[in-house]
């Protein structure tokens, strides 16, 4: 695992070995191991590794044989052994015993084809200099980051985090007003867009080659599903077995490393799976690792130790509290680079502090099992919504709302405020983001948080929805409904938030590499073939991964309800000398202009207030204003390139 960075010139001039060192120090968090660069007329790259796989001899960044070639990479290629394998029966020659090396050698053989043959979650900047043509890839779901921006002159800056872009000194950040619009609708800005002005994510499954006066984007790997009506007529087993040698497969591969490998272990059932077949199958020695909460309401330490001692693992934990939270939220949106909604990257970042300081640079989590095997309660809400808009007068069917949230403290009041909450849009059936619409249109009530001069710079919904529709795969109304909120699940919320800002993001800060089985593209694609009854039985979520790995797990790990991951917001914000709660003072909002002070002095109140009564969605917009206010003081208010230079430190 590393961090990349590079500059692109069309006119082949010579690079600014400056802004290349900068732009990479900058990343030093990614790979605190090493540092190396490539440069030439035209092209640099700048490479900080992390060193997992061949600790002698995998520096980058690295050529082919005569040095026509050069990559500068981040991430895994798990499959590198059978590539390399294959590939030296082809006459190739191998220098080293990376995988980084397998893909030189690879885009030798195959040209830009080159990536559907890897399984791997990887951002890759590869130089062709015969071609004179840089290709940028990322991976099928977007595990690994990849930002890129052309600025005035035609040149390309890109690396692995956004922050490298910004101490090449030729781009400002500046936070841009239609990005955090769409992040108060739908969560995430919608890919290209980043919440900064000229600064592009390359998108999931995609490449860009840049080739003298040529730009093309190459959609390489799109998730799709069968039509609505065209799934195979095979048995429960086939689909069961398919998924229990897939997900066997993806944890053999993932467990590839010339370092030791550990778990998260979270107490839910997809960390207890990936943990049960890595101290089973593959490791007795295993050590985990997973976060407690000093507030028992976010805590599930109890399921924790039940598979510890189940497992027989060596087990480690770190316990968080509010306060710890609110301390942390700085470090958390400097590696993040985005606003959000939710405090719940602050423990995940802690969390990876536990695992470097126990000498452990790689662990495996259970990320994307509930996009994959449809596990939210979102797509519980859709089923039962769908299922009362074909009798919406019906007084029962929406009791079955009532079924999704056995941890949620109910009263008469809270029912009758529930049912209408679901009740918008009911009979809307045909609506594209049925699924989401409900949910959407609640938190783009937290547009009112921004300020005017914001709010009068965002999209309309109506342009809002056309720029998603623009990104999205056009063809997903023949699918069935869970299908589709799956998909919306997966292209959004998946790679933009839960990958970046609880992912790759929260492990990187502490030099840690994370590693996602549930996201072996075979298993993805096998499951998004398995018929939808066999995922959401009923309201059984995940029903053919619980039937799958059953026997390796307690019955009340098995049968144990979903409880979301979160973790305290307001509490952790009022009060407090932390940056965060200094940037939330009148003078603080009033310099940023991103924030109504009006509004946000409201929220605060409420948030002070002793009797505990503040909404989940006013707690969302508390922690967009927050996160909005650590971004602007961080990158652009406070970004100052000659101490990155000096020191390649965070700002804090």
């Amino acid at each position: 695992m590393c961090g990349i960075a590079g500059i692109w010139h069309r006119d082949m001039r010579p690079i600014d070995a400056d802004a290349l060192r900068r732009m990479t120090r900058i990343l030093t968090h990614r790979g605190p191991d090493e540092e190396g660069y490539h440069s030439e007329p035209g092209i640099g790259l700048g490479h900080r590794r992390l060193s997992i796989i061949d600790l002698a001899t995998g520096q980058q960044p690295l050529s082919n044989e005569d040095g026509t070639l050069w990559v500068a990479f981040n991430g895994e290629i798990f499959n590198y052994l059978e590539l390399r394998g294959d590939l030296e029966k082809r006459g190739h020659r191998f220098r080293t015993t990376s995988d980084t090396e397998t893909l030189v050698h690879l885009y030798e053989e195959k040209g830009l084809d080159f990536v559907h043959d890897l399984n791997g979650q990887f951002a890759i900047a590869l130089w062709d200099r015969p071609r004179r043509r840089l290709v940028l890839a990322r991976d099928r779901v977007g595990i690994r980051p990849l930002f890129h921006a052309a600025l005035a002159d035609g040149t390309v800056i890109f690396g692995s985090e956004m922050k490298a872009l910004f101490a090449h000194g030729a781009l400002r950040a500046e936070l841009d007003p239609v990005a955090l619009g769409q992040v108060a609708t739908l969560w995430v800005s919608v890919p290209p867009r980043t919440p900064f002005r000229g600064v592009e994510e390359l998108p999931p499954g995609t490449m860009l080659v840049l080739e003298h006066d040529k730009r093309v984007h190459m959609r390489y790997w799109r998730l799709d599903f069968p039509d609505q009506e065209d799934y195979e007529e095979q048995p429960f087993s086939y689909w069961r077995e398919g998924v229990q040698e897939l997900l066997h497969d993806a944890v053999r591969l993932q467990l590839r490393s010339d370092v030791p490998v550990a778990t998260y272990l979270s107490g839910g059932l997809d960390s207890s799976i990936l943990t049960a077949l890595v101290k089973r199958f593959h490791n007795r020695d295993l050590t985990t690792f997973s976060v407690g909460f000093e507030d028992a309401r976010f805590d599930e330490r109890q399921y924790q130790q039940l598979m510890v001692a189940h497992l027989g693992t060596d087990h480690r934990e770190i316990e968080v509290s509010g306060s710890d939270v609110g301390r942390a939220l700085a470090d958390v949106v400097w590696f993040a680079e985005r606003p959000m909604m939710r405090t719940a990257p602050a423990p995940l970042l802690a969390l990876s502090g536990l695992v470097r300081a126990n000498g452990i640079k790689v662990v495996l989590s259970g990320e994307g099992a509930d996009e994959v095997f449809a596990g939210y309660n979102l797509f519980r809400e859709d089923k039962v919504r769908r299922f009362w808009a074909r009798n919406p007068g019906s007084a029962w069917r929406p009791m079955l709302l009532s079924r999704l949230y056995p941890y949620v403290t109910r009263n008469p009041r809270a029912e009758s405020f529930w049912r209408l909450f679901f009740r918008k849009g009911l009979e809307n059936t045909s609506d594209p983001y049925y699924s989401h619409s409900v949910r959407w249109q609640n938190t783009s009530q937290i547009r009112g948080v921004l300020s005017p001069d914001i709010q009068a710079q965002m999209q309309s919904d109506d342009e809002l929805l056309a720029e998603l529709e623009g990104y999205l795969e056009p063809e997903r109304e023949r699918w069935h409904p869970l299908c589709r909120a799956q998909y919306l699940e997966m292209s959004l919320f998946l790679s933009n938030y839960l990958l970046s800002s609880q992912g790759d993001r929260m492990m990187m800060g502490n030099s840690v590499e994370g590693r996602v089985p549930f996201l072996d593209h075979r298993l993805i694609e096998f499951a998004a073939r398995i018929p939808p009854k066999f995922k959401l039985r009923g309201l059984n979520e995940k029903y053919i991964l619980k039937k799958a790995f059953a026997d390796l797990l307690p019955s009340s790990i098995h049968e144990r309800p979903k409880q979301p991951y979160r973790a305290p917001i307001s509490a952790c914000l009022t009060g407090g000398t932390n940056l965060a709660s200094q940037l939330l003072r009148d003078e603080a909002l009033q310099e940023s202009g991103l924030v109504s002070v009006p509004a946000a002095r409201k929220l605060l109140a409420k948030a002070a207030d002793g009797d505990g009564v503040i909404s989940e969605r006013d707690e969302m917009a508390l922690a967009i204003v927050t996160s909005l206010q650590l971004l602007h003081y961080q990158f652009v208010a406070n970004f100052n390139r000659a101490d990155i230079a000096e020191t390649a430190c965070i700002i804090r």
